[in-house]
């Protein structure tokens, strides 16, 4: 589903082809199916609009019509939503805070454009790729920060997550004012808010489709997902949970848990094992993509996905499917927790701490509580001048060290234009204001990263509506990321803690075997043997598009991928990074622009 506009409501403009009005007085359409919602104030002249799954009651619905919004109004129920205000002089749109229902803006003949559809706004001004943004993607994507608004499309930026933004009908600048900061909340216990948070924004997607189907990987994100699910189904229905599993091998870890968890709810779980055979594995067919807004993180995998869903599809016949996606980002702790431990005077905890993160890294204490000692003096805005002199360097891995802006290695394979759009786009930021000041820096760092996840994730679900299933990350909704950014740093979990907090939040409801788990199933063995049988296809994009934009040296990535499928030890996370972003490039390049046209598909309801 894709939802637009313009800055002057009055105005006749433009829309895609397809396109229908959210309502018969409104400027606001709608591509494709989606929920949205609307009032009026009694004038006509005022309409509030809900674009997206949103848990507001009728009543409340109402209230809005006739006062001023409030400023929770982006977070203050579940779901995944942007609210809209069409006035006579200005559109005002309030942001989700978490970047799971993302707004784009694009200047277009003396007005603005919004979209929720990045790739949609491009199309009607016309605008070529960001190959800054594409260059941040591939050789730097563990620093959303050097992003900042871009998108993967020149003169098309995104809306600051968490804001009201007011769009003059003059075409006059936004004016912006950020609403949500994640203050630390010490009311009520974590695992109690964070059950109830997700308890309610499960309970929604239910409501909306009570035969929805669920992952049940084994893994404590998605079990709790689907066990919130199963009892918030009607007594008449059970839950469709499916466990993917490699073809002929059923005795994988993940696989024994899921099945712990639907033997232990018999009577609302019916467990559905789903092989995966050679033609799913990693890198199979990636190009096979639809076009979307930016590089989606299921590209790679594409193939197990799209199978999984397709049968789903068929099989269960699945409209609305739930992910645990999301579930890590939310829920541990980045290395820079220790630096705020050693801020806040925790002397004994940070000790603590960093001795029980480094066991589980094989590494020495001293060295990270140096690391550690050192980012708590720190600002971020030291920080992104110190990432602005370094970023590029060759051989450096900051992966589990305490930084704010933890480098990966930057490959031999990339050539000299990469490094200088990385030194541009880190320099950016430096002067802009943070629009979060005051928080603790693993705060700060979550924030960015959720935000990262959340925005792509809408990618995956671009991909899964191309096989006729609605996608949805219960925890990246933005009632979830409040609930969990605001602990206070005395009942934040331990760095090296495996999600203690959700643990106690799903408390009698998971198996212990399975609130006991510690670990994740691993897939790496088969991102090896589907790099190993795709090669010959892998090879043929290293002289493609990001060549032509001048990222990249195909002679050098294609070593780089041969010694990779001869199991020779490299980091893949950028090497796949190359990989997904020139199999976005060929989808966009191949697949048609989203047209514009100057009239509506009516509604019958008009």
């Amino acid at each position: 589903m894709i939802f637009g506009g313009f800055s002057d409501p009055h105005k006749p403009q433009p829309w895609p082809a397809g396109a229908m009005p959210v309502t018969a007085r409104s400027a606001t359409w709608r591509l494709g199916g989606g929920a949205a919602r609307s009032v009026s104030n009694d004038s006509g002249r005022r309409r509030v609009l809900i674009l997206g799954l949103c848990g507001a009651t009728s009543f409340e619905m109402q209230c809005l019509a006739g006062s001023k919004l409030p400023d929770d109004i982006g977070w203050r129920w579940p779901g995944s939503y942007t609210v809209v205000e069409e006035a006579e002089d200005a559109v005002t749109v309030y942001s989700d805070p978490a970047s799971a229902s993302p707004v784009y803006l694009a200047a277009y003949k003396g007005e603005w454009a919004w979209c929720t559809s990045a790739r949609t706004l491009a199309s009607l001004i016309g605008a070529p790729v960001d190959t800054q943004r594409l260059a941040c993607s591939v050789f730097l994507p563990s620093a959303p920060v050097l992003a900042g608004s871009r998108t993967f499309f020149t003169g098309v930026e995104q809306l600051p997550p968490g804001s009201r933004i007011e769009l003059p009908a003059d075409g006059s600048s936004p004016r912006c004012t950020t609403l949500w900061q994640p203050d630390a909340d010490s009311a009520e216990s974590p695992a109690q808010r964070l059950r109830s948070a997700l308890t309610g924004t499960v309970a929604l997607r239910v409501a909306a489709d009570p035969a929805l189907s669920c992952d049940l990987s084994g893994g404590l994100d998605s079990t709790s997902v689907a066990v919130l699910a199963a009892h918030a189904i009607p007594p008449s229905r059970q839950l469709n949970a499916v466990t993917v599993h490699p073809e002929g091998d059923t005795s994988g870890a993940d696989l024994h848990y899921a099945c712990l968890t639907a033997d232990a709810h018999e009577g609302h779980i019916t467990h559905h094992l789903l092989p995966m055979a050679a033609e799913h594995l990693p890198y199979t067919r990636i190009t096979a993509v639809t076009a979307t807004d930016e590089p989606a993180p299921s590209t790679l995998t594409q193939a197990r996905l799209t199978g999984q869903l397709r049968w789903m599809r068929s099989e269960l016949a699945s409209h609305t499917h739930l992910t645990g996606d999301g579930g890590d980002s939310v829920l541990f702790q980045p290395p820079l927790h220790l630096a705020d431990l050693i801020r806040h005077r925790h002397w004994k905890r940070a000790a603590s701490e960093a001795f029980g993160w480094a066991r589980l890294r094989h590494s020495k204490v001293l060295p990270l509580l140096s690391d550690a000692t050192k980012a708590a003096r720190t600002s971020r805005r030291q920080a992104l001048t110190n990432l602005a002199r370094t970023v590029g360097t060759p051989g450096r891995n900051d992966q589990g060290s305490v930084r704010w802006f933890p480098l990966l290695p930057f490959p031999a394979w990339a050539e000299p234009t990469a490094r200088r759009l990385l030194v541009q786009a880190a320099r950016e930021p430096i002067a802009a204001p943070d629009k979060l000041p005051g928080l603790d820096g693993s705060v700060r760092v979550l924030v960015d990263e959720i935000r990262e996840v959340a925005r792509t994730a809408a990618a995956d679900a671009d991909l899964a509506a191309s096989c006729g299933i609605d996608l949805h990350n219960p925890f990246l909704d933005a009632a979830v990321m409040d609930t969990v950014l605001r602990t206070p740093i005395g009942q934040r979990p331990p760095l090296h803690a495996y999600k203690p907090q959700l643990s106690q939040a799903m408390a009698g409801l998971l198996p212990p075997a399975v609130a006991a788990r510690t670990t994740k199933g691993s897939f790496d063995a088969d991102h090896y043997a589907g790099l190993r049988a795709n090669l010959p296809d892998l090879l043929a994009l290293t002289d493609g598009h990001l060549t032509g934009l001048g990222l990249i040296n195909p002679t050098s990535l294609g070593r780089a991928l041969c010694g990779a499928a001869a199991g020779i030890p490299s980091p893949l996370a950028t090497l796949e990074q190359a990989l997904a972003a020139e199999a976005w490039l060929v989808a966009h390049h191949r697949d048609p622009a989203p047209a514009w046209t100057s009239e509506y598909a009516r509604s019958t309801h008009d």
